[in-house]
């Protein structure tokens, strides 16, 4: 099940996501240049989890790290990688930003991305293969859409064979499968062998849980409900 568009207008220009997506791009043209070389060159520059904990499996929150995480979170391991994540961002950023404004929308999607490394490093405190991509923030995009448009509608489309056959569906179902798809395999999967970062994309959406009703703007209900008084 792949989202392909949303029914869900903004009020804004969300030119922060916009940003965002174009700096992503921008950031694996400048990848692509280096060929063979390119995993030497993220290998030296991405946030490794084993070099951000103590002998103690402690987190260390130093701005070297989080420089590194905010490196790693425009650095895309491929082109499927890299258009997989801008089409989530495409679809569900533009409408968290317009919840939440300008300067509360990056709060929100790096503090998602730094939840996220932080949640890997955690599962797996001696690993020093790069964590790589914007996955972890846009998770945390993914559950601020849930919470506060679980009623939106969302066009995907389901390959059956070579037919992709496209319907639309509620917001709470396609964040909601993805979601437990995502618990689900950072479950069964062991997080010290390299792939997917699945607790990241675990930790990302926590993240968004907990800080959606903190930055989300006042006339922006949760879940989609505007509250009455017993007489409205």
């Amino acid at each position: 099940m792949i989202p392909i568009s949303d029914d869900n207008p903004v009020r804004i220009t969300p030119f922060v996501t916009w940003l965002i997506i174009l700096a992503c791009c921008a950031v694996y043209a400048w990848e692509f240049q280096f060929g063979d070389r390119v995993d030497g060159v993220i290998n030296r520059i991405a946030f490794h989890p084993a070099g951000a904990m103590t002998a103690q499996d402690v987190p260390i929150f130093n701005a070297v790290h989080l420089k590194a995480i905010v490196i790693s979170m425009f650095l895309h391991g491929g082109l499927l990688h890299l258009g997989g994540n801008m089409l989530y961002l495409w679809i569900f950023g533009n409408n968290i930003e317009d919840a939440m404004g300008h300067v509360k929308y990056t709060l929100f999607y790096f503090f998602c991305g730094f939840a996220a490394a932080f949640t890997m490093a955690y599962m797996d405190p001696h690993s020093n293969v790069p964590m790589i991509g914007a996955s972890g923030a846009i998770s945390g995009a993914l559950a601020a859409y849930v919470l506060l448009y679980p009623r939106a509608r969302v066009t995907v489309i389901v390959p059956l064979g070579i037919i992709f056959y496209p319907f639309k569906i509620s917001a709470v179902w396609v964040v909601g499968f993805w979601f437990v798809l995502q618990l689900a395999m950072a479950v069964l999967i062991d997080p010290t062998q390299p792939g997917t970062a699945w607790w990241a994309h675990v930790g990302g959406f926590a993240a968004g849980v907990i800080l959606t009703p903190i930055l989300k703007s006042r006339d922006i209900p949760l879940f989609g409900r505007v509250r009455r008084g017993p007489w409205a």
